[in-house]
C-alpha cells in the first residue's frame, strides 16, 4: 500500500510539473504548480517528514503559490509573443532537461530506481522528532550548503528589487528628500508687471438694414 501511494503521488508531482512548462495560459500554470507542491507535500508526509510537508503547504502553496497566482490573473499577459519564444526555444529547452536527467541518474545511480528500492520507512523511534533531526543535520552536516543556497537566494532578491525599481523612461518618480527640503523662495515668486492697458471701445456705426432700389 505504501508502495502504491507513493507512485500515485510521485507521478501526480511529475505530470502536473510537466504541465506547468506546457500549458499556455500562466493562469493553468500556476494551478499546476500548486498541484506540483501538494502531491510533492504528501510524498514527504509518506516519508515521515511531516514537518517539510506542511511547510510547503502553508509557505509555498498557501502564500506565495496563490498571491502568484492572483498577479498573473491581474495582469494582462500577451500570450503571442510566449507562445513564439516557446516553439523558438523548445529544442534548447529539451536538451537541457536531457542533461539535467543524466546528470541525476549517475549521481542517484541504477540501484535507487525500481520497487525494491523504496522499501517502507522503519518506525520512528519513540519521542523523536523530525524537526530535530532535520535541523539537526541541516546545521552540522550541511551547513555550508546550506550557506550557500541562502546567500543565492540573497543575491536573486537584491537582483529582483533592482529589476523591479530600474529607471524607465518617461516615468515619473517622487524624490521625498527633495519635497522635504523645499523652501518657499524656490516655488513662489512675485513679479511685477506694468498693468495692461483698457482695449479701445468699439466704434458705434450704423448697420444697414436693406438695400435702396433704383428706377
Amino acid at each position: 500500500m505504501y508502495q502504491f501511494l507513493f507512485y500515485v503521488f510521485a507521478s501526480s508531482a511529475v505530470i502536473s510539473a510537466i504541465r506547468v512548462v506546457t500549458v499556455k495560459n500562466p493562469v493553468h500554470a500556476a494551478l499546476f504548480l500548486v498541484l506540483t507542491f501538494f502531491s510533492t507535500a504528501l510524498v514527504w508526509v509518506l516519508m515521515e517528514a511531516e514537518f517539510l510537508g506542511i511547510v510547503l503547504l502553508l509557505v509555498y502553496v498557501g502564500a506565495v503559490m496563490v498571491l502568484f497566482l492572483f498577479v498573473v490573473m491581474m495582469l494582462d499577459v500577451n500570450l503571442v509573443p510566449l507562445r513564439e519564444g516557446f516553439v523558438r526555444n523548445l529544442p534548447v529547452g529539451v536538451f537541457v532537461a536531457l542533461v539535467m536527467v543524466i546528470e541525476l541518474g549517475f549521481i542517484v545511480g541504477a540501484q535507487s530506481f525500481g520497487l525494491a528500492a523504496f522499501p517502507a520507512p522503519m518506525p520512528a523511534a519513540a519521542g523523536a522528532s523530525n524537526t530535530l533531526a532535520l535541523g539537526s543535520v541541516l546545521y552540522t552536516q550541511f551547513v555550508y550548503p546550506f550557506e550557500i543556497a541562502a546567500f543565492i537566494l540573497l543575491v536573486a532578491i537584491v537582483a529582483a528589487i533592482a529589476l523591479a525599481h530600474r529607471k524607465r523612461e518617461g516615468a515619473h518618480y517622487q524624490d521625498i528628500d527633495a519635497q522635504v527640503r523645499v523652501r518657499k523662495v524656490d516655488r513662489v515668486r512675485v513679479l511685477k508687471m506694468p498693468s495692461a492697458e483698457p482695449a479701445p471701445e468699439p466704434l458705434n456705426l450704423p448697420i444697414a438694414t436693406g438695400a435702396t432700389r433704383r428706377d
